[in-house]
């Protein structure tokens, strides 16, 4: 075999995962796995399409390795093959960031959100928190603060968040953080909180971000 076909046999390799994250389901799909095992059923929900077609998506990045899946049950349960996939899609993401302008521009406008908060270095953030000066609350499902969360940050999702407003200082800040800059969770539980009058912002870290920043991460088995 010569040098030129090695070569396209090594560089197709890699191609391969180029397919398999052509598509915005796809990488929506890495995402929400970054956050915890989930079933066909629970992505379908997610992506708001059927679960036929949340199956042919899961199929392509199972054939790249990048999922891997289980039976649980009578449910197929799909996860992320690696840490490093999850700090793929932040990787993709902040490429795109940096060169593309059309994503720039929403992102600017995201963040100049009355809601959005102001710069801060995540070890500021996490010496806030740690001393009480802020009150961190993760507003994914459950399920997902309990496979890793930011530290210091309660579990507070936000179907939930209506009802448990009485569990919140109005003395303090609250920041609340979703599934990382796309996610609008967040910012749906700064809405409420600011419509009670509490001064609530959105952090556009998730998991994933503090995880590829190399910060600590905790889970309901470490806390």
């Amino acid at each position: 075999m010569d040098n030129r076909t090695v070569k396209h046999l090594l560089y197709e390799q890699v191609a391969r995962i180029g397919r398999a994250v052509s598509s915005p389901k796809r990488l929506e799909l890495l995402e929400l796995l970054a956050q915890s095992d989930k079933t066909v059923e629970e992505l379908a929900g997610e992506l708001s399409v059927d679960v036929k077609l949340t199956s042919a998506h899961l199929k392509a990045l199972r054939e790249a390795r990048l999922v891997t899946v289980r039976r649980q049950g009578k449910y197929m349960v799909y996860r992320l093959s690696g840490e490093d996939v999850a700090a793929l899609w932040v990787a993709l993401r902040e490429v795109a960031e940096e060169h593309l302008l059309e994503l720039q521009l929403q992102l600017d406008r995201m963040a100049r959100d009355p809601g959005a908060l102001a710069s801060v270095t995540r070890k500021a953030l996490l010496k806030q928190a740690r001393r009480g000066e802020i009150v961190m609350i993760d507003v994914r499902p459950e399920a997902e603060f309990e496979t890793a969360h930011l530290p210091f940050a309660r579990s507070m999702p936000l179907a939930e968040l209506k009802r448990r407003l009485a569990e919140l200082p109005k003395s303090r800040q609250i920041v609340a953080y979703c599934r990382g800059p796309f996610c609008m969770l967040a910012g749906e539980a700064v809405k409420i909180l600011q419509g009670r009058g509490f001064r609530a912002r959105k952090l556009a870290d998730g998991i994933s971000e503090w995880r590829a920043a190399g910060m600590r991460l905790e889970s309901a088995a470490t806390d």
